[in-house]
């Protein structure tokens, strides 16, 4: 594979956003919402990274459905129970602005994690069969 160490370097990055949401609420001053933020970024630096390992282009973007998009117009079958994950997009922006956004509640976090799980399990599969 072309890129491997930048294909590396996008994992490393979606596995500590991953593991950040992992720990979850370990105190008081942890909010829901940053929580889903690293959900969001570990589904959109691990698509990314996979975008690296297939030789095309990583749009700056935070927009996961963009990400999902030029993954499928390159010929990868995105399942659909990883297109769930452009929800997690609102997470990247909205999120991060206090008054843009109702307070994120604890089962909207974990739906945010098991997304983010899915999709990272997800790229580590399709990134074997390279």
């Amino acid at each position: 594979m072309k890129n491997r160490i930048l294909v590396d370097q996008w994992l490393a990055r979606s596995q500590s956003n991953l593991d950040r949401a992992r720990a979850g609420k370990t105190g008081d001053t942890i909010l829901f919402e940053d929580l889903c933020f690293d959900c969001q970024q570990a589904a959109e630096k691990s698509l990314k990274g996979l975008l690296v390992a297939r030789d095309l282009e990583s749009p700056h973007t935070h927009i996961i459905a963009a990400l999902l998009q030029t993954l499928e117009r390159n010929g990868i079958v995105i399942p659909e129970e990883i297109r769930d994950s452009s929800d997690l997009t609102d997470y990247a922006v909205h999120t991060r602005y206090p008054g843009m956004y109702e307070p994120i509640r604890d089962d909207e976090y974990q739906e945010a994690l098991a997304v983010a799980e899915r999709v990272v399990a997800w790229v580590h599969t399709e990134l074997h069969t390279l």
